[in-house]
């Protein structure tokens, strides 16, 4: 083989075509990209029979560096993809190259998957994952402090770069719930001390509603970034994400996002410029399909309900399978950081194994003619890749794996092109994301369910409306959508929410009826199998989530049957050895104030005190000699802020304390630091009764009181582990759970 032949790629791998089909190919418009300059140059590389290639291949990955200037950082995200999946295409102008191809693509995938498990092993293991369920467990009123940290908030940002650049089969919508959470509850605790941001006129919300209320508004914000769907974020907001909702919570939502869409529509008319990457390119309206009018018949609607039952079966499928997965991944995660960064590793070189191999199995297909776009599309991202084809034809299943999530969405959902890809290119790309979406998720890397499972419901939706176009009137584009509508209601089991984001990023409001008839058919049909991804991974990691609604064998017991003890209760002026030693050997966060002669006639409650409180209190060492009512001394010493709720990690601790031995015999007056109206219910009300009382008024401690007053003063406190199903069935294991 002669130099000429060696550097021609049709001549090695039997794509080439003679002098002839490529004029034709050239007149009919299909190979307009051989008419552009590049450097000087106006033939296309393949074409160039004198010309070899001796630039350094590896060198241009990444030679094109995007600036990180979005709210949503689309444009870096687009911008790198753009870049390396035109450096792996141009290393296949050589078929010696094709190794040298792969091993740049995987390589460059495989760093960008180390720096993001790195950030999550070894500075935030809670920035893993979507964030959606520890937010919705937060705003459930389970307090954890990792969930919402500052270091969770920066690892969650770059970590999402890091991870939907590596070409992960995850999104970035559910990473950015948890990161406008993250912001709020940064603002809600007055900033951080630890890294010197704080402000003192924050203060205000350094109560549990008011920080409640910022992070659900912060989570509707991230929608609403995330989708560009302003009024999705605030139902999204409503439907999955909190548990307690008010009027007053409504419009401040509605606010929120209101300021996110302006903010957006301000960022990308100053993007237009092309220097923030893809972010620019568009409006609000991420993917526009108006342009197919949804006019359908019987047959249509027989479809369409095949599709929400499609997609309630491969929901359901889909959840169970992501429960075992991250079952497993849980046992190796727990060896340490380092496995956790091998299991990253080994899934990247798995997606990229597939993204680049799986191309091969599709043929060549000829652009089509009178297209206004140019076709092949080679450097930028598109419907037509070329990949190892000749000119004038493209790979359309390399046009859906190595393509930006966002223009692969756009294009399953455009129209007017039913043959654009075949029906085995729909069947593999739905296989390959449906599987690598399940492993995926659970790695160490901050990592969304909403891409994956729209871009397989929109494959297999555009299947079967191309499977029948012949005897349908709506655009497989439309199939498209509601297939991706069916998965997401399988899968998440949201309704208005979903419909209204589904609305908002395609502007197709006339495609509402059957929208919401996809979502109530795929969500009634996945709720006959299991539960939605997010309650399933609420409950696998053990979180004390409270349903809406009390367990059927709760109408069977009373509130005293599930208190456990022993009760540790303190008087209204007690010793400080008591105190210490209660707080020593319990975990508790709150215990009852009972009032004993000669301060009461008789034993009564007082109230509640709170374990931070207890801490502060002891803290200030105002104590006395004698057993007498000192309240007016303490309020002195303290303010009302010195007792606000702390920020993240910033409260006293019992080791914080320096209470000397004789110091322990000295009295303390609980009564300035006690809630005295705290909320009790009779030992005999239906315990069905306290839990739905218990979540609606979002507490944290419930006292319970005895019928008659004969007895002591209290039976016990009722916290949100007394309500859970573990607890109440371990105490009666012959109880029949569902009954």
């Amino acid at each position: 083989m002669d130099r000429r032949d060696a550097n021609d790629l049709e001549s090695e791998v039997g794509l080439g075509c003679d002098d002839e089909k490529v004029e034709k190919m050239e007149r009919n418009g299909s190979s307009s990209f051989s008419e552009r300059s590049a450097g000087g140059l106006r033939e296309p590389l393949l074409l160039s029979r004198s010309r070899m290639n001796n630039t350094s291949q590896i060198a241009m990955v990444g030679a094109n560096v995007c600036p990180i200037e979005s709210l949503d950082y689309d444009g870096h995200f687009d911008c790198y993809l753009d870049q390396m999946h035109y450096a792996s295409e141009s290393m296949l102008s050589s078929p010696r190259k094709y190794y040298g191809a792969f091993a740049a693509y995987a390589g460059s995938n495989m760093v960008l998957a180390i720096a993001a498990a790195a950030l999550c092993a070894y500075i935030a293991p809670a920035a893993a994952g979507s964030g959606i369920p520890e937010v919705k467990a937060y705003l459930n009123g389970v307090d954890a402090y990792s969930m919402l940290a500052p270091r969770t908030l920066f690892v969650k940002i770059f970590g999402s770069i890091f991870g939907v650049a590596a070409g992960f089969v995850v999104g970035k919508e559910g990473p950015m719930v948890h990161t406008g959470s993250c912001i709020a509850n940064l603002l809600g605790q007055g900033g951080s001390r630890k890294y010197h941001l704080t402000w003192k006129w924050l203060r205000y919300f350094k109560n549990d509603r008011d920080r409640r209320d910022l992070i659900t508004c912060g989570a509707a914000a991230g929608v609403a970034a995330a989708f560009r769907a302003p009024v999705g974020g605030v139902l999204f907001a409503l439907e999955e994400a909190a548990s307690w909702w008010r009027s007053a919570l409504l419009w401040r939502t509605f606010f929120t996002t209101a300021v996110v869409a302006v903010v957006l529509r301000s960022l990308i008319e100053v993007c237009r410029s092309g220097k923030c990457g893809l972010f620019g390119q568009g409006g609000l309206i991420m993917f526009d399909v108006n342009s197919a009018v949804p006019k359908y018949s019987t047959p249509d609607l027989l479809a369409i309900m095949l599709l929400g039952i499609i997609g309630g079966i491969f929901g359901s499928l889909y959840n169970y399978l992501v429960d075992k997965v991250l079952r497993t991944y849980s046992i190796i995660n727990e060896r340490g950081p380092g496995f956790k960064i091998l299991l990253v590793m080994t899934i990247s070189f798995l997606t990229s194994c597939c993204s680049y191999g799986l191309p091969w199995l599709a043929r060549c297909t000829p652009c089509p003619i009178g297209l206004e776009e140019e076709c092949p599309t080679i450097g930028r991202s598109g419907n037509y890749k070329n990949f190892q084809c000749p000119p004038g034809q493209y790979n359309d299943l390399a046009s859906l794996l190595l393509n930006t999530n966002d223009d692969v969405i756009r294009n399953l959902f455009s129209s007017g092109n039913e043959e654009e890809c075949h029906l085995s290119t729909l069947f593999i790309f739905f296989v390959a994301i449906y599987c690598l979406g399940i492993i995926t998720y659970g790695i160490a890397i901050p990592s969304g369910l909403f891409i994956p499972v729209i871009l397989a419901g929109a494959s297999y939706g555009r299947l079967i409306g191309t499977l029948i176009v012949s005897i349908s009137e709506l655009d497989v584009g439309l199939f498209a959508l509601l297939g991706a509508a069916s998965f997401l209601g399988g899968t998440m089991r949201m309704t208005v929410s979903l419909c209204v984001i589904l609305l908002e990023l395609t502007n197709d409001l006339l495609m509402l009826p059957l929208v919401m008839l996809v979502l109530l058919i795929s969500k009634t049909v996945a709720d006959c199998f299991n539960n939605g991804v997010y309650d399933q991974i609420v409950k696998m990691k053990g979180l004390p989530y409270l349903e809406a609604h009390a367990e059927p064998y709760m109408r069977h017991l009373v509130a005293r049957d599930v208190v456990s003890g022993p009760l540790i209760s303190f008087s209204g002026v007690e010793k400080v050895g008591t105190i210490l030693h209660a707080l020593k050997i319990t975990n508790h966060n709150g215990f009852p104030v009972i009032d004993e002669p000669p301060f009461s006639d008789a034993p009564e409650l007082c109230g509640l005190v709170l374990r931070s409180h207890l801490l502060v209190l002891l803290k200030g060492k105002k104590f006395t000699k004698r057993r007498v009512l000192s309240g007016s001394e303490i309020l002195s010493k303290f303010h009302a802020s010195d007792f606000a709720k702390p920020g993240s990690g910033k409260g006293l601790k019992l080791e914080d304390l320096d209470v000397k031995e004789e110091e322990w015999e000295l009295y303390v007056d609980l009564h300035p630091i006690t809630n005295t109206s705290p909320y009790t219910v009779v030992e005999t009300m239906s315990l069905a009764k306290a839990a739905v009382l218990f979540r609606e008024l979002g507490l944290r401690h419930m006292c319970v009181v005895p019928k008659t007053p004969a007895k002591p003063p209290i039976v016990g406190i009722l916290t949100r582990h007394d309500f859970m199903p573990e607890h109440i069935l371990g105490l009666y294991p012959h109880i029949n759970p569902h009954k």
